[in-house]
């Protein structure tokens, strides 16, 4: 078995692409790192803590060679729910102990990583994927709608929803005028231009040069965030705080493995590469322990951060720890001046990435999907926006799985044939020839392809209403996989079949599915001279012995 190696494809071959490529997308990632340490509740600092060690960890033990990490916006809007929540019940522990759910978080991803279940988390469906990213998106426009009026934001959408009317009465002008202005610059900037400057950083420069022109205190701004390098925060709860850490930590620790892991196939997309998906949950979740343990945000594979470092010659994980490292340098070297930078300026780039992040190409085709996925995703946005994600998630795997056995049944049970050669079923060949000169004394069951649990239940449906019979050649030559709960439906027809005194014949069963079927029981009482290994066999005995 292949194990687990450490570094991520590191290779000082590239090592001048690598560093246009980290330098280009740090300057894309400092805007957004601000603005979604803002819009967490945790403070613009967090943001950058959080992109320098999320983005630099995993891009050292990840899976995904040219992935830049770092805060993302569902990332950051689950951080905030788990702040409030946190907050309200524990008052005194607050921030702190939201970032031991952060360091809780990277200790599972690398449980995930280690146990082998990154290919697990690409499963999730498209329609769940589409539903809770195009909520996630809602939430963060809907969230910004405060600090582009200028009023204090909430971290609650239904809290935003209450106090909107009221803001409405007393706007700031020269907040909104500038967060309009923001959102124009972000959506109108040509993107062939952000290569060499992106949209966020421009809008960012512009509105803090806008600010140092007004009279102190017109806008609201972040406030300086330290130009020194983090302490070391240690984790903090208690016992009665268990249970919601736990589920801040899970619900963080899932997310973010989705969320990377989506990011790595469009990197591979990118790239012609093949990630690997258990090695990258282990360094995202190396960057998350260490990012909790500096109070940082937690984080994930960014996707416009990875695309920009790849156009820009990124080719190994060194682009994205040199990203990490000119985060740093600006933090150290010019973080006294973030203070200038105005709230609504960053709540209008918030609502660029919360446009991005909405799947506008479902969206636009919800009407010709079919009913069951158009259905599925509107209700996992739904519950997305007013419940919250680990129950949307939840709901919409759970819905999609019911959904795709009920059509897999239905597929496999057209595989499950009954004949006993009466009735207005025409002879189709040597077999059904047979079968119609035993006049209805022997039926035969044949079963292909896998068979779920729910061709089980439809089996039993199927051989109701059959009782006229002497002998039921149950023929498994074409079955690929027999689940347990058609291996039980098997053992129950075999015990009904021999309690009314009738004889049960196995055919072409194979070794795995005799295991299978033994390990289970369900072969204990069917006697080895009814085992036969082809039909022909099974025919033949009957002529010869009679089974009267």
């Amino acid at each position: 078995m292949r194990g687990i190696t450490f570094f991520n494809s590191l290779s000082t071959r590239h090592l001048p692409r690598d560093f246009a490529g980290g330098l280009t997308t740090a300057v894309v990632a400092l805007p957004l790192a601000l603005a979604f340490g803002v819009a967490s509740g945790a403070g613009p600092a967090a943001g950058v803590y959080g992109a320098i060690f999320v983005g630099f960890f995993a891009a050292l033990f990840g899976g995904t060679p040219a992935q830049v990490s770092g805060p993302t916006g569902p990332m950051t809007v689950v951080m905030a729910g788990v702040f409030t929540s946190i907050q309200a019940k524990h008052p005194e522990a607050g921030l702190f102990m939201g970032f031991s759910a952060v360091i809780l978080a990277g200790i599972l991803q690398i449980g995930f990583g280690l146990l082998k279940l990154g290919k697990y988390f690409i499963l999730v469906p498209y329609s769940v994927i589409s539903g809770f990213m195009t909520g996630i998106g809602v939430i963060i426009i809907v969230l910004q709608l405060g600090p582009i009026l200028g009023h204090t934001g909430t971290p609650s959408l239904l809290a935003t929803l209450d106090y909107f009317p009221e803001w409405l009465t007393a706007i700031s002008w020269h907040d909104l005028t500038l967060g309009l202005l923001a959102i124009a610059g972000v959506c109108l900037w040509p993107h062939r231009w952000n290569i060499w400057l992106p949209s966020p950083l421009l809008v960012l420069l512009l509105g803090t040069f806008c600010v140092l022109w007004l009279p102190e205190g017109t806008v609201a701004t972040i406030g300086a965030i330290p130009s020194a390098f983090p302490s070391l925060q240690w984790p903090m709860f208690s016992l009665d705080m268990l249970d919601d850490l736990f589920y801040a930590g899970v619900l963080l620790a899932v997310l973010g493995s989705i969320d990377s892991l989506l990011t790595s196939l469009v990197a591979d997309n990118l790239t012609k590469q093949q990630h690997d998906s258990d090695h990258e949950l282990i360094g995202q979740g190396i960057g998350n322990t260490v990012a909790g343990f500096f109070g940082g945000l937690p984080g994930a594979g960014a996707t416009m951060r990875t695309v920009v470092n790849i156009r820009t010659g990124g080719k190994t994980g060194y682009s994205g720890m040199i990203h990490s490292l000119v985060l740093l340098a600006v933090m150290l070297g010019a973080g006294q001046y973030a203070g200038y930078i105005p709230l609504a300026v960053l709540a209008g780039i918030l609502i660029k990435v919360g446009i991005d992040i909405i799947d506008w190409p479902y969206l636009r085709r919800l009407g010709k999907l079919p009913l069951d996925a158009a259905a599925l995703m509107v209700l996992v946005l739904l519950l997305t926006v007013f419940v919250d994600l680990i129950t949307a998630v939840l709901v919409g795997v759970f819905l999609s799985n019911m959904i795709t056995v009920e059509r897999l049944t239905t597929i496999q049970l057209d595989n499950v044939q009954f004949k006993n050669g009466q009735g207005t079923e025409t002879a189709q060949g040597p077999v059904d020839e047979w079968l119609a000169a035993q006049n209805g004394r022997v039926a035969l069951l044949s079963l292909a392809g896998p068979l779920s649990f729910g061709v089980g239940r439809g089996l039993r449906r199927r051989l109701a209403g059959h009782v006229s019979h002497e002998i039921i050649i149950v023929d498994l030559t074409g079955a690929q996989l027999v689940g347990t709960s058609t291996a039980m439906i098997l053992d129950e027809l075999i015990r009904n079949e021999q309690h009314h005194q009738r004889y049960v014949l196995l055919v072409g069963i194979s070794e795995q599915t005799s295991a299978d079927l033994k390990r289970l029981g369900a072969l204990q009482f069917l006697d080895d001279r009814h085992r036969f290994a082809s039909l022909r066999d099974a025919m033949d005995y009957i002529e010869r012995d009679g089974l009267h």
